[in-house]
């Protein structure tokens, strides 16, 4: 009887913490390479502002039961802020809040959709950002948009989410950092 106890106590602790969820992921964006644009210390002000309609960013589907929510353990737009801010500099630009030349990036979406497959989970990351550069005299505008999909068997784990999603991040800011078209802009 005495070993029963101890039995019953390690098999309630285990399942108690196989049925525990989290209910936050962690954004860890880095930064990209970068290509230096070679040119003088262009001033440019960053702002990073955040037009998701909702603040989770994964939706765990269960059909027939109310979607699960995720939402992210630090604020996208301060990470993202910071990426850009050191990514741009990196690039050669000077960081400058009262430059005339703006850069407002707008997160539009960041969602990782998930749904249970016959034989493990699917997962859908989604992101896009709006980029709108001005000047003195011109409006730049822009929209990219990473995807990508992600499938395993079993359930899905947060820590391959997570890696996922922030792989997707560090190849949007390197596609928009390093795009020639919206450089060109800047420099003007």
């Amino acid at each position: 009887m005495k070993r029963i106890i101890p039995i019953i106590a390690c098999a309630g602790l285990l399942f108690g913490c196989a049925s525990h969820t989290p209910t936050h992921m962690a954004l860890n964006p880095q930064l990209p390479a970068i290509e230096s644009q070679g040119i003088p210390a262009k001033a440019i002000a960053i702002e990073m502002i955040d037009t998701r309609s909702a603040n989770f960013i994964a939706r765990f589907n269960n059909e027939g039961d109310a979607a699960r929510l995720v939402s992210p353990s630090e604020s996208p737009r301060r990470q993202l802020e910071q990426v850009f801010r050191d990514g741009f500099t990196k690039a050669g630009y000077r960081i400058d809040p009262s430059s005339v030349n703006h850069m407002q990036l707008q997160l539009e979406k960041l969602l990782t959709d998930v749904s249970d497959t016959t034989f493990g989970y699917q997962a859908t990351n989604d992101i896009i950002i709006n980029v709108i550069a001005s000047n003195e005299s011109k409006t730049f505008t822009k929209r990219y948009t990473a995807r990508n999909l992600v499938s395993g068997p079993f359930s899905a784990d947060f820590a391959t989410l997570e890696l996922s999603v922030n792989d997707l991040l560090g190849d949007l800011t390197a596609k928009i950092i390093n795009d020639p078209e919206l450089n060109q802009f800047i420099q003007q």
